[in-house]
């Protein structure tokens, strides 16, 4: 074989070396499009929507690192503890928790005992109500027709000093209350006669004490039930809805940027600036301050698609000197 049939065969396969280098590239671009994250908008039987979300980078910035969606179960964190999402209802707002350490008509949970109890409640070690941090409580909390019972509370509980230099009553909320209560089966035989009927148990709504916080309140458990309807005459707690019943918002200017995004095929999230959330409007490789049909003249390329697309010309320009 001559010479030149060698050299031939050389730059032939220079040529498949370089075109195939050429299509995996191309294919590392396509696939580091797919890799993007997207966002889940479903946990279990419930839907995940604006302005919440289960994965980093989307949603509101403002419940960032809030839900979790943990085997099909949507999941609250806060620093009182872990909450099971039960309802999310976007046309008010609203979403209702499950406490498993919350007491109900037919469960008492006592971090103590009551003293000389005749039949001992279920005691247990890590309940601590209900606390929202400064940064979120402008965005959640709960509503105004959700009661908390705080239950055997020590007598020298804040509650009866006063909180924190007025003296704070227990009262009814929504219709509800202690001696309603006090009928459920949970405290038969449970030292009913022990201690004032205050201290045993004092309902009250969460703006009036700004967290259900029982290691400062020294209570010893407690219960929490919401009514979005009028209570009917005769209808006692075990006819109550057990669980907190939170309400959420952001500002309106934030819902108008999100529904402007979504309306040029964009998705609502934000991007961590100097430990904080800055929202932005998600268009498949950009992002985006406005939406989607500004992308391509603000956006910014996300780093993988970048530095694909960077390998990508490298290896042009050295396929172009070898030809030359």
């Amino acid at each position: 074989m001559s010479t030149s049939t060698l050299s031939l065969d050389q730059a032939m396969n220079h040529y498949y070396y370089y075109y195939y280098t050429l299509l995996l590239l191309i294919a590392t671009v396509i696939a580091s499009e797919a890799s993007i994250p997207k966002c889940r908008s479903y946990c279990g039987n419930l839907t995940v929507d604006y302005p919440f979300a289960i994965a980093p980078g989307c949603g509101h910035p403002a419940f960032r690192n809030l839900l979790f969606c943990v085997n099909d179960v949507l999941m609250l964190h806060l620093p009182s503890g872990s909450y099971r999402l039960l309802n999310l209802d976007y046309s008010f707002h609203s979403l209702t928790l499950h406490d498993p350490f919350l007491s109900t008509c037919s469960s008492l949970f006592l971090r103590r005992p009551p003293a000389t109890p005749t039949a001992a409640p279920t005691t247990i070690t890590t309940p601590n109500g209900l606390v929202v941090p400064p940064s979120l409580s402008p965005f959640l909390t709960p509503s105004s027709d959700t009661i908390f019972l705080l239950l055997h509370c020590s007598p020298l509980s804040p509650l009866f000093q006063g909180f924190p230099s007025q003296h704070l009553p227990c009262r009814n909320v929504s219709g509800m209350g202690c001696r309603d209560y006090f009928a459920c089966p949970a405290w038969h035989g449970n030292a009913r006669g022990v201690g004032e009927e205050g201290e045993r148990c004092c309902g009250v709504a969460f703006e009036a004490i700004r967290e259900v916080n029982l290691s400062k309140l020294e209570c010893g458990g407690y219960s929490s039930a919401y009514s979005v309807a009028p209570i009917k005459v005769g209808e006692g707690a075990k006819e109550w809805s057990y669980g907190i019943r939170m309400l959420y918002s952001v500002p309106a200017g934030d819902y108008a940027f999100c529904r402007s995004c979504e309306a040029t095929g964009g998705t609502c999230g934000y991007k961590e600036e100097r430990g904080e959330g800055k929202a932005v409007c998600m268009c498949g490789s950009r992002n985006s301050t406005s939406n989607c049909d500004s992308a391509n003249s603000t956006g910014r390329l996300h780093l993988p698609t970048f530095e694909a697309l960077t390998g990508l010309l490298t290896c042009i320009i050295i396929v172009w000197m070898a030809i030359l």
